[in-house]
């Protein structure tokens, strides 16, 4: 039928009951326990220790009468009693934290059940104030004051940094606590102070502060966290650039420092210059040329000492070549063909004649026909690739190197060649006419007519430019040999071929006649 209720089960304590309670609460104390059956209590009694061995009355009760209530001072309109003859107490203080002895008249003897109270409170709340805003790593930093109000007992403060408790070890970390005592709500308020050595890991630790009260959850504050400021330790140089890295690009350098805050300005050192840059980390190199290569650097301007460096290197690649545009010699003349190549690195030279591929580097001692042409001189380093041309024209007077003759695939005619050589390209003449063809490669003329002569005779080849002319012959024989017309007659009843073979042109008319079996 009552509110109040026994928080915390009872235990002995110098031979006394002891009932905790709970701050602001009704508090239940309980009397005699069932000891003594109901029946049999005459007299109820509750009193308190007042202290200095006096005590005061705060109730009674006698059997099938009210409650008489003679509490006075603090306990005036405070107290109850439970139909179980426990003493109830309303909103309980720290000052309640004494013996209350219940006594119980039956009709045997006089009985007196003493019970100690203890009070706990929760603390209030738990807050972390003084905070700063960044640690210096090495350098002990108050963080802040953790406080825990109006407590009791006193709180106990842990400290923790990523939810891991931190134990003061007279180096890196230190914490002071004290209490200060309410002079009258009794309650107790803790303030525990950290002071803490950051280390760059700090940079997102979080730290709070934490108590475990007698009665109920853990409290945790909410978590902060610092800038962790300190010094640049180390310095880098960076360098932007296309690879390679050739004449005429740009080439930016980046300095980069691990200080907290970073620092905004640097000396670059250009090759025996310092630049000095404000509130910026790079400096380009525009229209770098092979003098850029070398060695650079970058230090702290407040700190010289402190520095990184790095090597540059422009690729570079020239070829310079003896010849170029057109060139026009004349045949069994020489040539000087000389090609010179600078380049930071070691470079490949390689040479094609009309696009085609030669082993080495061409030598004109005695020029020819056939060394007319289009060279090129191709040089490559690493990505880097540079040509350079020239077009060769070997002229002179024609020379007829070889006059021939065939009979034709068909067996009818005859195919005169003339095979010159000659520059500009020699005109062919000859001295009968003819079907003609000739191509004109690299100096040489092949020139072919195809005749049907009828009688001996002898053939003149001329070829001429304007340097000159040459002429040689050649003895052709007249075409004696027959043209064959097969008449074929197919005879089912004989099964074979009847073929007659005439003559139609030779200088005897004549016929031959054979047969020729099936197959």
């Amino acid at each position: 039928p009552h509110s109040a209720a026994l928080l915390m089960s009872c235990f002995g304590f110098y031979g006394l009951e002891t009932v905790i309670g709970l701050y602001g609460e009704t508090l239940e104390i309980p009397c005699n326990n069932g000891a003594i059956k109901a029946e049999d209590v005459l007299i109820t009694k509750w009193k308190y220790d007042k202290g200095e061995g006096l005590t005061g009355d705060l109730l009674v009760k006698r059997n099938n009468l009210n409650v008489s209530i003679s509490a006075t001072d603090e306990y005036k309109g405070r107290v109850s009693m439970a139909l179980n003859s426990s003493l109830l107490l309303s909103a309980a203080k720290l000052s309640d934290q004494r013996t209350f002895t219940c006594m119980v008249v039956s009709v045997a003897d006089i009985t007196e059940y003493p019970v100690n109270v203890v009070i706990y409170k929760t603390p209030a709340g738990l807050e972390i104030s003084d905070r700063v805003e960044e640690l210096e790593i090495g350098k002990p930093t108050k963080l802040g004051t953790c406080v825990a109000q109006d407590a009791n007992p006193a709180a106990n403060i842990t400290w923790l940094k990523n939810n891991k408790p931190l134990v003061a070890d007279g180096k890196g970390i230190s914490i002071q606590t004290s209490v200060l005592v309410d002079p009258i709500t009794g309650l107790s308020t803790t303030s525990s102070t950290l002071e803490y050595s950051a280390e760059k890991e700090d940079a997102d630790a979080q730290f709070a502060c934490s108590t475990q009260p007698t009665v109920g959850a853990e409290l945790v504050s909410s978590s902060m966290t610092f800038t962790i400021t300190y010094s640049t330790e180390n310095i880098v140089l960076q360098v932007f650039a296309q690879d390679p890295l050739v004449e005429g690009d740009n080439v930016t350098l980046k300095c980069e420092a691990d200080g907290n805050p970073p620092p905004t300005s640097f000396n670059f050192h250009l090759k025996g210059e310092m630049v000095k840059v404000e509130n910026g980390d790079t400096y380009t190199i525009t229209n770098a040329s092979r003098d850029t290569t070398g060695e650079y650097k970058c230090s702290l301007i407040d700190n010289p000492a402190l520095e990184a460096s790095e090597h540059i290197t422009v690729s570079y690649l020239d070829i310079n070549l003896s010849l170029s545009g057109n060139i026009v010699k004349n045949a069994s003349e020489s040539l000087d063909l000389t090609v010179h190549t600078e380049a930071s690195a070691e470079a490949k030279v390689s040479w094609t004649k009309d696009n085609v591929k030669l082993d080495k580097q061409p030598k004109f001692t005695k020029l020819t026909y056939s060394d007319s042409g289009h060279y090129e001189c191709k040089v490559t380093m690493g990505l880097l690739t540079r040509k350079a041309s020239f077009d060769l024209m070997v002229e002179g007077a024609p020379v007829i190197t070889q006059l021939s003759k065939q009979r034709s695939e068909d067996g009818q005619h005859k195919v005169l060649i003339c095979q010159a050589e000659g520059s500009p390209k020699p005109a062919v003449t000859w001295s009968i006419n003819g079907t003609s063809e000739s191509p004109f490669i690299n100096g040489k003329i092949t020139h072919k007519i195809t005749v049907v002569p009828t009688a001996n005779l002898t053939v003149t080849c001329s070829v001429a430019n304007e340097f000159g002319t040459a002429t040689r012959a050649i003895n052709v024989s007249s075409c004696k040999y027959k043209v064959v017309v097969w008449s074929t007659h197919l005879s089912k009843a004989e099964g074979h071929f009847e073929p007659s073979i005439y003559n139609t042109y030779t200088p005897k008319t004549r016929t031959i006649e054979y047969k020729v079996k099936a197959f």
